[in-house]
């Protein structure tokens, strides 16, 4: 007889990669870069599990950037 099993973390989710950081950061972001870019470089420096913006900017745009933790 053959049994299966599932393996889960304790609370029954899958892990998150990255820590749980909560807060805002206000990038001045340089031109010639995405929004997204610049939300993924941040958020890989961090080692963030989320992170999100409040809105986009151009790429040839430069500005203040809220990023959302």
């Amino acid at each position: 007889m053959k049994t299966s099993v599932t393996r889960t973390s304790p609370m029954g989710r899958r892990g998150r990669k990255g820590r749980n950081i909560s807060g805002i950061l206000l990038l001045d972001k340089p031109a010639g870069i995405t929004s997204n870019a610049a939300l993924q470089t941040v958020k890989r420096l961090f080692d963030a599990c989320k992170a999100g913006h409040t809105g986009s900017l151009d790429p040839l745009a430069t500005g203040v950037l809220p990023l959302c933790f």
